[in-house]
């Protein structure tokens, strides 16, 4: 495989050409083009956005001005310090317990003692998401494992914010999705008022396969449950509007005592486990690590420091094939859902789990 020697992006990746001298055709700017200034424009635009939302949090009154969700990786630890000690806000920080590795317990343990935050914790029926794994991982849409397992996984956590932000009447629910995460037809800096107050979050493949039950699928975040005259939150990614820099929170967290060490403060240990298997299903089905496209982006857009990425991902790409080292999740992921490599496959068309909007 090679890789562009600017942004390191693998020419496996569709659309991506790469020159003689080793340059693909996004740094070269024939597609996409870049256009640093209206990005920071964009940025500028929402940051004030952003401003104008904490302080009409703090006016509002309630016990809690916003949660903020807790996976124990950098940015939503970063993310809590930021909002409790820098903005001042009465945070509640809030973590569903499914498939959080013991590194980013530690660290949710750290910063919240640390913070002095509420901390509220959900553990949902672990049978559920096992269930739920096994069918996705089997009957992946076109984009792959990561893509289908995310984006149905993703919305099961967003939705429980919701909901607990509607009981205790919390105006904002804050989360640290760095540029790039999540798709962008999912978000860009905030989730639509559209598909908060208006879309069962329900996937169409998962009502119509049968496997599921009404009682499961009601997992699933449906604002149509709720009484008229509901006040749902907003759901905001500040780091789409705050100047981020993936190398400078490592060190931030690292150095607030955050985290234990710089191994505790990185994406490669503090990650979902199963995600070890989404990203070996995918190098499978296309050669390419599914994260390569998005940290590439982060890389021409100064987020993301090439240097790190240039020494780490062929290695993580090696420990996810051979399953040695943190790539171990791979074997024990399959043992814990009871499937084989073979198991993992593309069945269903692109689209098939995303929400319709109401409106569609």
């Amino acid at each position: 495989m090679r890789r562009c020697r600017n942004c390191l992006i693998p020419d496996a990746v569709p659309g991506v050409e790469l020159s003689k001298d080793g340059i693909c055709n996004h740094c070269a700017g024939d597609s996409p083009t870049l256009d640093p200034a209206a990005d920071e424009a964009v940025r500028r635009e929402r940051e004030e956005n952003l401003e104008r939302a904490l302080v009409d949090a703090r006016r509002h009154g309630g016990a809690y001005d916003c949660i903020v969700a807790l996976s124990g990786g950098k940015d939503s630890l970063y993310l809590l310090y930021k909002l409790k000690v820098e903005y001042r806000l009465r945070v509640l920080a809030y973590t569903v317990d499914i498939n959080i590795p013991q590194v980013a317990w530690q660290n949710i343990r750290r910063t919240v003692a640390q913070l002095d935050v509420d901390h509220l914790t959900y553990s949902p029926p672990r049978s559920l998401y096992e269930k739920l794994f096994r069918y996705l991982l089997r009957n992946q849409e076109e984009r792959g494992a990561v893509y289908t397992v995310s984006y149905v996984y993703a919305p099961l956590f967003e939705g429980d914010s919701i909901r607990l932000a509607v009981e205790k009447e919390i105006p904002l629910v804050i989360a640290g999705y760095s540029p790039g995460q999540p798709a962008v037809e999912r978000m860009l800096y905030e989730f639509s008022r559209q598909l908060i107050c208006e879309t069962d979050w329900t996937p169409p493949e998962l009502a119509r396969c049968g496997e599921f039950s009404a009682e499961e699928l009601a997992h699933f975040f449906d604002p149509r449950r709720f009484p008229a005259g509901t006040r749902f939150p907003r759901y905001l990614a500040p780091f789409h509007a705050w100047p981020y820099n993936q190398e400078q929170i490592m060190k931030a967290v690292v150095g607030l005592g955050l985290t234990a060490s710089t191994r505790h403060a990185s994406p490669i240990h503090s990650n979902y486990p199963i995600n070890w298997l989404l990203m070996y299903s995918d190098l499978r089905s296309f050669g390419f690590n599914p994260y390569a496209p998005e940290f590439s982006a982060l890389i021409r857009r100064g987020k993301a420091s090439r240097s790190y990425w240039r020494i780490m991902a062929p290695v993580v790409d090696a420990m996810i094939r051979h399953r040695i080292g943190p790539g171990r999740e791979v074997t024990r992921s399959l043992q814990w859902l009871g499937l084989k490599p073979e198991e993992l496959r593309i069945t269903k068309p692109r689209g098939a789990y995303d929400p319709v909007l109401a409106s569609a």
